[in-house]
């Protein structure tokens, strides 16, 4: 464990100074067998690696000889700074069932100054994480018998997100957005229709037997669109009707695996200003439009506009089946509509294949945290599948059926998340407009507390 570092650094550093060189040697599966008779898990390597008809190689220091492909430095005097920062428990090659083995993490450098210079910014970056201040300045807190990605928000972070949900709810309806407030399950049948079963179930909370058909089975909402698309088929609609703007702050559970867990930027439940569009055809890129610009006016108010990146997220044609919906011809045209919409608008965007959703093409608009992990903060879609999944049909002007697109997206995405990145962006000092506590009075004398308070 960590008491033990100073003792295994000691030991690092004078192998530093022996300034030893480092042998690479290729050898047979027998030589291997002979090297590490007394090493079981460096024999299983060396089994698997001989049965796949790997090159096995070893590299010697001194009186160490280790399996391993490399490459190595010339020496071990290469490195002057050296520094081990974590001891963890693992499970050999990942499995529960093997035996627990302890990990020691460590990092080098090829000159103290330069490692103690990476402390000290790393120190800066800790200082800042909302993991930490969130927590110091009792905005969130988390609870082991809660559960992980389950945070509790205290006052101070519910009054935050609370001001954010108010702007954010009152910009979209002096936009023409409709509110809405839809259930937070479903049954199994609701999520087939819409795909998200089939794509999505390792994802959700499911409530009873999913594979069970002779019995009710619920899921929690992983994402509010089909819901909102109820709203649209509570009676006919004509083209007359388009666009409609639906909007909601949507609770929504994604069952996100452990290790991903992380303050409030990786969570199990969150709050989402989630919104669709049912638009004509001829109205979709004005209506992209406004909600890119809608983007761009929510992140300059927060501060964010200089620290995002933007994402142009396409399916992979060479996982169709797996992952999406839809034919390639019907992909090929939405992400040449999208790319001309995204070419028109003028945004600089990078291409990430293989991230869009199951159903269409989207805009990723990507932030990165204090120790520069990305993540995304804000997300517009262009979804070509799902209104023929729900039979959404509109009249057009020739008085025949037709089908809309629809507009997938946030205008300022996930509130836990964006809170996370404001207080990382402002190391806790939020905007004025944005801090729980914006005013104190602060008597200085006993006979004026009263009054003060």
């Amino acid at each position: 464990g960590p008491n033990d570092f100073p003792k295994i650094e000691a030991e690092m550093k004078a192998i530093i100074k022996a300034d030893l060189p480092i042998e690479k040697k290729h050898i047979t599966v027998e030589e291997g067998r002979d090297l590490f008779a007394d090493q079981p898990y460096k024999l299983e390597l060396l089994e698997e690696y001989a049965e796949k008809g790997w090159d096995l190689t070893v590299y010697t220091q001194g009186d160490f000889t280790d399996l391993c492909a490399g490459p190595h430095l010339m020496t071990t005097g290469g490195m002057k700074g050296i520094k081990l920062t974590q001891a963890t428990a693992a499970y050999w090659r990942g499995n529960a069932e093997n035996d627990t083995l302890t990990r020691l993490y460590g990092i080098t450098f090829p000159k103290v100054s330069m490692m103690d210079e990476y402390f000290k910014e790393l120190e800066e970056l800790r200082s800042r994480d909302h993991n930490k201040i969130g927590r110091e300045l009792e905005y969130f807190t988390t609870v082991e018998t809660v559960g992980q990605g389950l945070p509790i928000l205290l006052p101070n972070g519910a009054r935050v997100i609370q001001l954010l949900q108010r702007w954010i709810e009152d910009t979209e309806q002096a936009r023409g957005y409709l509110l809405t407030k839809t259930p937070l399950m479903a049954k199994r049948e609701f999520y087939k229709i819409s795909g998200h079963w089939d794509h999505y179930l390792d994802g959700m909370f499911i409530l009873g037997d999913p594979y069970d058909e002779t019995k009710e089975c619920f899921a929690l909402r992983p994402m509010t669109c089909p819901f909102q698309y109820q709203v649209f088929l509570n009676r006919k609609r004509s083209y007359r009707d388009l666009p409609m703007r639906l909007g909601e702050t949507s609770t929504l559970f994604r069952n996100e695996d452990s290790g991903e867990m992380h303050g409030l930027t990786r969570v199990r439940q969150f709050t989402i200003s989630e919104g669709h569009l049912v638009v004509r055809p001829d109205q979709l890129e004005e209506e992209f439009r406004q909600c890119f610009e809608l983007t761009q006016y929510t992140l300059k108010t927060l501060g964010l506009d200089e620290d995002v990146t933007y994402r142009f997220s396409q399916w992979d044609p060479a996982n169709p089946g797996n992952k999406y919906e839809g034919t390639a011809e019907q992909w090929e045209h939405a992400q040449s509509v999208m790319g001309k919409i995204l070419d028109h608008l003028g945004v600089k965007y990078d291409i990430g294949v293989d991230e869009a959703a199951f159903y269409g093409p989207k805009l990723d608009i990507q932030l990165k945290n204090v120790y520069g992990k990305e993540d995304t903060l804000i997300t517009i879609q262009i979804d070509m599948l799902l209104a023929k999944r729900f039979d959404m049909y509109y009249t057009g002007e020739d008085g025949q059926p037709h089908l809309p697109y629809i507009i997938h997206r946030t205008s300022v995405g996930c509130y836990e998340r964006t809170l996370a990145a404001l207080l990382e962006k402002y190391a806790g000092a939020l905007p004025t407009w944005l801090m729980p506590t914006q005013v104190v009075v602060i008597p200085i004398t006993e006979r004026t507390h009263e009054y003060a308070s």
